[in-house]
Parts: structure tokens; sequence; C-alpha cells
């Protein structure tokens, strides 16, 4: 007779992959063109650029250019062995979330429930792997920007994943 192999989940599930949404229907979410040369990530901060196309930050981005973050919602990845990694190229429809709950990854900090949100605008050798348009829960000084619309909901999991709260809209 086969011998069973119980399972269990556990007390803590882990948040997910970036860009995809952590609640609903709180939720907003638009469609803009992706502008500029580079590919945006999925779970990233967008600004516009001067097309009003979605971009990622610039170092002279501030907080009320904040848009939203390139959501998963109709994209997915491209390769099945990453599903954690996708995103759009310019050109791209991108789906931006702009309100409601989403998961992101935390490369900077320990987020808290109600913390403050930062994304990064500008690299630093010291972070080499915290990107431009990432979320962070503590300042870099003047290469990160504190967005007054958005805070966290929880905690980061294993992965670094943490939900995401944007209260408001700031721009359309």
């Amino acid at each position: 007779m086969a011998k069973l192999n119980p399972q269990s989940i556990g007390a803590v599930m882990p948040h997910g992959q970036a860009g995809s949404y952590a609640r609903q229907p709180d939720m907003i979410i638009n469609t803009r063109p992706a502008g500029g040369e580079s590919p945006i990530n999925f779970g990233l901060a967008v600004v516009y650029d001067e097309n009003k196309n979605v971009v990622l930050p610039t170092a002279s981005s501030t907080a009320d250019q904040f848009i939203g973050v390139a959501s998963r919602e109709i994209n997915t990845a491209l390769n099945y062995l990453e599903q954690g990694v996708g995103q759009y190229a310019p050109g791209d429809a991108v789906s931006v979330f702009q309100r409601g709950a989403i998961n992101v990854k935390c490369q900077n900090g320990t987020p808290k429930i109600g913390a403050d949100v930062y994304i990064r605008v500008k690299a630093n050798t010291v972070y080499p792997k915290a990107v431009v348009g990432g979320f962070e829960a503590v300042s870099d000084t003047t290469n990160s920007v504190k967005i007054t619309n958005a805070q966290w909901a929880g905690s980061a999991d294993a992965n670094g994943i943490a939900e995401l709260r944007i209260l408001t809209m700031i721009n359309a």
C-alpha cells in the first residue's frame, strides 16, 4: 500500500507575484501606452513622459507624477520558468494599477502596515539590486521619492513581495 505524504499550508501564505492585484473590488486599472526605450517590468512604478506615455521614473520625477504600478492584469510572463518576471515593451498597452491593493517587491527596508512608501528614481551602487521604479520602505535620500497616496498594507513574504495599498488616484 502506498504511503501518504501529508502536506500543510502553514500559517503564512506568500503574497504571489509582483504586479498581481492583492484584493478586489476596490481597484482601478487603466490602460496606457508604454513610451521610452526600455521595457517596464511588472510591479514597478510608472510616470508619464512628455507625450503622456507611461515610463519608469527618472531622477527628476516627483511624488505628484506617480501614476500607478505596471500590473500583470492582461499581459503574462513570456518565460514559463520565470513567471515572476514579465514586462511591457515600448509601444505595448500597459495595464496601470491606479487604486487598490497590489503586490510589489519591496527592494529596500522592511514594510509595515500603514508605513510610508518610496519609489526609487535613481540607481545607487550601495543597493545594486534596487531598480529604478521599484518600491521601498525606507528613504534613500535623493535616490528615492516618498509617494503620498500609498502605504504598505503588511510585511513582505520570503520573496520580498508585500502588499501596497494605493489610497487615491492622483493622476488620470
